[in-house]
């Protein structure tokens, strides 16, 4: 499908009543299509698409238009999505460690590339922690200094280690020691298809949505 095709088939999937909050709806995304605004389409899509839970389909339909459209951070996010609708959610409030405190010196890069080690409760028979890997997405802002505080949204590597997670639980950030922040869980959703135990961690993308 060419970029029209793929945005009109998105559209599709968006129920009528779902606005933005400027009061945007699916109607609108029409309208532009007509007009040939691709690129407007697309955005309001993507803000309708963060109003609902809408289907993979949309997703993955968004993340072609995107790539298409040489949109790389919208590629990203929407390819995270999709990740998160077959998997399911995890959302924290993520606190990095003054640079002072910990390995890190630069900003903690927050489009989905780094793939960190986690501290989610599990234990080696020696007692030890016995870390889990997952992706990490910092919202709203594309990179987290050291010391910074942001949402983030965890992509784990074996999502069924981490079903026991509630909000409320902390976990630690870890790329070596000592710990490069903590988090404390706010969202944990299940998937919204026919899920897998064990996930690839979403692929690796050049930019993401910030």
């Amino acid at each position: 499908m060419d970029v029209p095709e793929l945005l009109e088939a998105a559209s599709l999937l968006v129920p009528e009543e779902i606005a933005t909050e400027n009061d945007l709806t699916v109607g609108d995304v029409w309208e532009y299509l007509t007009e040939d605004a691709w690129e407007v389409a697309f955005g309001l899509l993507e803000d309708l698409g963060g109003a609902r839970h809408l289907p993979l389909g949309f997703w993955e339909r968004m993340a072609d238009a995107a790539e298409q459209l040489r949109m790389k951070r919208s590629a990203a996010w929407c390819h995270w999505r999709c990740h998160e609708t077959r998997y399911g959610v995890i959302r924290a409030d993520l606190t990095l460690r003054p640079a002072s405190e910990t390995r890190r010196r630069t900003p903690l890069p927050g489009a989905g590339t780094l793939r960190p080690m986690w501290d989610i409760g599990h234990r080696t028979p020696a007692g030890e922690p016995d870390l889990a890997i997952a992706a990490l997405w910092v919202e709203v802002t594309p990179f987290l200094e050291p010391g910074g505080r942001a949402t983030a949204r965890l992509a784990p590597f074996t999502p069924a280690r981490w079903q026991h997670l509630r909000p409320g639980r902390a976990i630690t950030l870890h790329e070596g020691r000592p710990p490069a922040g903590t988090a404390v869980v706010l969202e944990v959703r299940g998937p919204a298809g026919p899920g897998a135990l064990h996930a690839p961690v979403p692929p690796r993308h050049a930019d993401g949505r910030g």
